[in-house]
């Protein structure tokens, strides 16, 4: 069966509960999607995570290597990667018990999809994450205080 995103209601609450995006691909080069994608999202008022190995900082935030080194709870896995990376990234997502797994506009995997659905996670594909916020008319979060 052909995956289905969630609908526009079921993706403002996810936008709405979420408070870490863990962003796999992220790049501290400028002329980089994940770049500006990630830019709008901590504007936006997320704590986003940068998740690549060849970078030790993006856009101020502590770039680690995989998933597997977030040690807090992850909302959202969002993938700037190549559609046939991602079932692996979806076995680390489930891993590090996230809640959703976004695949990027131009990004789809039905076995990344599948994986990651059989332990519950909730996947979106082939769908910007900044501009889902945007089209839905999500208001920016407030400033977190820091946790205990």
């Amino acid at each position: 069966m052909a995956h289905v995103n969630p609908s526009d209601d079921a993706l403002t609450r996810i936008l709405t509960e979420a408070t870490t995006i863990a962003m796999v691909g992220a790049s501290a080069n400028p002329a980089r999607p994940s770049h500006g994608i990630m830019k709008r999202m901590l504007a936006a008022g997320y704590r986003v995570i940068p998740v690549n190995p060849r970078e030790t900082e993006v856009l101020g935030q502590r770039a680690v290597a995989s998933l597997a080194e977030i040690h807090e709870s992850i909302d959202i896995v969002d993938v700037f990667r190549r559609s046939e990376d991602t079932p692996s990234i979806a076995d680390e997502a489930v891993a590090a018990k996230a809640k959703v797994l976004w695949l990027q506009l131009g990004v789809s995997s039905d076995e990344a999809a599948a994986r990651a659905k059989a332990a519950a996670l909730t996947v979106v594909m082939n769908k910007c994450i900044a501009a889902t916020h945007e089209a839905l008319h999500i208001p920016a979060r407030p400033a977190s205080a820091p946790t205990a």
